[in-house]
């Protein structure tokens, strides 16, 4: 009676720890995806203000600050070896944009930053 007590005190503790650890996955999961979704909207952003460089250079900056913070808070919460090489990625995208800009550039390539946050969102998309 006691062995079978023991073995099943056991059992719940390993149910319970592997459920706690599937709802910590999850979560960082969920976490990974409105950033990816974050960073998507700051992205589109950023391509308007591209497109309106010539009225507000400032809108550039904004959404390249917007992007930094999302990049910020992704960082935070990734183990995965993927989404870190996209979020140095789209870090090194946004410095690039950022430099072109500083230099006059009222009309920077932003391809390295849509790819970075495609492939973010491919990787943070569940399925």
């Amino acid at each position: 009676m006691r062995r079978r007590s023991i073995a099943l005190a056991v059992a719940t503790a390993a149910a319970l720890t592997t459920a706690l650890t599937g709802c910590g996955a999850l979560d960082t999961a969920m976490d990974c995806v409105k950033t990816a979704d974050a960073i998507a909207t700051s992205v589109s952003n950023l391509q308007q203000a591209v497109s309106n460089a010539t009225n507000d250079v400032t809108q550039i900056e904004e959404s390249l600050n917007a992007i930094d913070t999302e990049l910020g808070n992704l960082e935070k919460t990734t183990g995965n070896a993927d989404l870190a090489k996209a979020i140095d990625d789209l870090g090194k995208g946004v410095d690039s944009v950022r430099a072109a800009v500083k230099n006059g550039d009222t009309t920077p390539d932003i391809k390295p930053v849509t790819d970075a946050a495609g492939e973010i969102t491919k990787v943070c998309t569940p399925g």
